[in-house]
């Protein structure tokens, strides 16, 4: 039985913390075209009350407040064939420090795309655990208790001994004349390996908190503290301070897992390099305003100097006024010009290039738009429609709408291939709400309370929040055909951040437009 394809595009939306909003995108070309193109576009609808527009909340300091991540998708293996596979770091580990050949470079970078591969493993794990879980408290079954029993032994049992391999390897690699900053490397790799363990089983014995305290439930997650345990002693054992503490603030370990995890998942990060693709046509249009307004002046000096002779007050006059009028025309056009370029060109281009081998492996084309510039798809306005509060704030109360475009086209012949075919990219963008926040009143209310049995007054507690909607529009253009689908989640905020976010219609089909280039 053939696998189902992977997705070209695959989207998760949620809360990174109080303060940002993530968006992260799966770009997966399947490798049937030389290039393909993704469009994502996000529409923010914000009450008027915010106050945001383009002059309160003007481009730069939209862009000031997105951080933006790209990096290449982990290769994705099971803990077994973490073991078994020729091509699998382990085994070009080993292979590496048998023959001689290569260099420590490239010893390192093995090291950390274990690390990497390892996380991922568990985080799958993690994730099944999470689902089977939700599925037994809804409908409890033995097919589904036999499946966690079968794939929790097998995730402990497979990063044993993944670890025990690689650790073994590890002190046959102190044997050689390696550089110190090599050895301390494969220290914290092995630390990062260590707490990876711990967080994820943590995580999947959390996440059975509902289950049963008897039998087989018991077991597994028992099975599961052993080996939290167990790494627990060894990071003890080698004096290391990433060890949490039930009373402390964890302020050490919290420090050294976020150091750790930077250091082994940057063999994987892309760099953005800006280019100034519309300033150059931006500055190509003024030189443009600048030659209709020069023109003027000229064509005006010529005819005064057919009228009048250049020493009489007329024709002082009439040179004084074509400046003037120049000067207007060539500051009117300019801004006309600005406006079509804001319209038709996009803010800001980069090029992705893989600083390992220097290769642009794409471009990525931003552009945000405010108010009255923004056409609101007829899809995306039916899909609010839905909300009877959007029905009547889209006719009656005012709102602004911020769009935030981006386009990213990859070169699909420069991006590794692996065993399942093309590698793709990992694109984060996280979105800092704060300056959402400033004009909003206070987060909370008293609010006055009869009781009907007394009639005394008291106080109860009110929560003063505000919705801002969000629609995203995602479409892939690959060989020739077009996908796309829509999804509209709304943000629950107070003064003090994000309090929830709600996924009102997640993973709508739809038609999408013909893409168009900006430019």
């Amino acid at each position: 039985m053939s696998k189902a394809p992977v997705p070209l595009l695959q989207t998760r939306l949620d809360v990174h913390d109080r303060k940002q909003f993530e968006i992260k995108l799966e770009y997966q070309p399947s490798g049937a075209d030389d290039e393909t193109r993704y469009l994502v576009e996000t529409y923010v609808f914000l009450p008027a009350s915010l106050n945001i527009d383009s002059e309160t909340y003007p481009r730069a300091s939209f862009y000031a407040d997105i951080h933006n991540y790209v990096r290449f998708k982990t290769p994705v293996m099971s803990l077994a064939e973490l073991l078994s596979t020729d091509s699998a770091p382990l085994a070009r580990l080993e292979a590496g420090l048998l023959t001689g050949l290569v260099s420590e470079s490239e010893l390192v970078y093995q090291a950390k795309l274990l690390s990497c591969i390892f996380r991922g493993a568990l985080r799958r794990f993690a994730n099944s655990v999470d689902e089977q879980c939700e599925s037994l408290g809804r409908s409890p079954g033995d097919g589904v208790c036999d499946r966690l029993e079968s794939e929790a032994r097998a995730a402990a049992d497979g990063a044993r001994k993944v670890l025990e391999r690689f650790r073994a390897w590890a002190r046959s690699a102190n044997r050689y004349r390696l550089q110190e900053k090599t050895r301390a490397s494969i220290r914290l790799v092995d630390e990062y390996l260590s707490l990876t363990v711990e967080q994820f089983f943590r995580k999947a014995v959390a996440d059975m908190d509902a289950l049963p305290r008897s039998g087989v439930y018991i077991e597994v997650r028992k099975e599961l503290m052993d080996e939290v345990l167990r790494e627990e002693q060894y990071r003890k054992a080698h004096q290391l301070r990433s060890v949490i503490s039930p009373t402390g603030d964890n302020e050490e370990y919290m420090h050294r897992f976020g150091f750790l995890k930077k250091f082994c998942m940057n063999i994987l990060f892309l760099s953005a390099r800006r280019a100034q693709k519309r300033q150059g046509w931006e500055e190509v249009l003024f030189a443009l305003a600048a030659g209709v307004a020069m023109s003027f002046a000229t064509a005006v000096a010529f005819w005064a100097q057919v009228r009048y002779t250049q020493v009489s007050l007329n024709f002082f006059l009439i040179m004084v006024v074509g400046y003037m009028m120049k000067d207007r025309i060539k500051e009117g056009m300019r801004r006309i010009f600005s406006q079509v370029a804001s319209r038709h060109l996009y803010d800001r281009t980069a090029r992705i290039v893989d600083p390992v081998t220097e290769r642009c492996l794409g471009t990525c084309e931003e552009k945000v738009d405010y108010g009255r510039a923004v056409r609101v798809p007829v899809e995306v306005a039916a899909l609010r429609s839905r909300d009877d509060f959007i029905t009547v704030s889209q006719g009656e109360l005012t709102e602004t709408v911020i769009r935030y475009q981006k386009q990213v086209v990859l070169d699909v012949e420069l991006l590794p291939r692996t065993e399942r075919g093309v590698s793709g990219i990992t694109d984060i963008i996280r979105l800092n709400v704060e300056r959402f926040l400033r004009d909003m009143d206070e987060p909370e209310y008293a609010l006055e309370y009869v009781d009907l049995e007394d009639f005394s007054v008291g106080r109860v507690r009110g929560a003063k929040s505000y919705q801002v909607d969000m629609a995203f529009r995602f479409i892939v253009h690959e060989a020739g055909q077009e996908r796309g689908s829509l999804q509209l989640v709304r943000l629950v905020l107070d003064r003090n951040g994000i309090k929830r976010m709600l996924r009102l219609y997640p993973e709508q089909p739809h038609r999408p437009e013909p893409l168009r280039s900006a430019a």
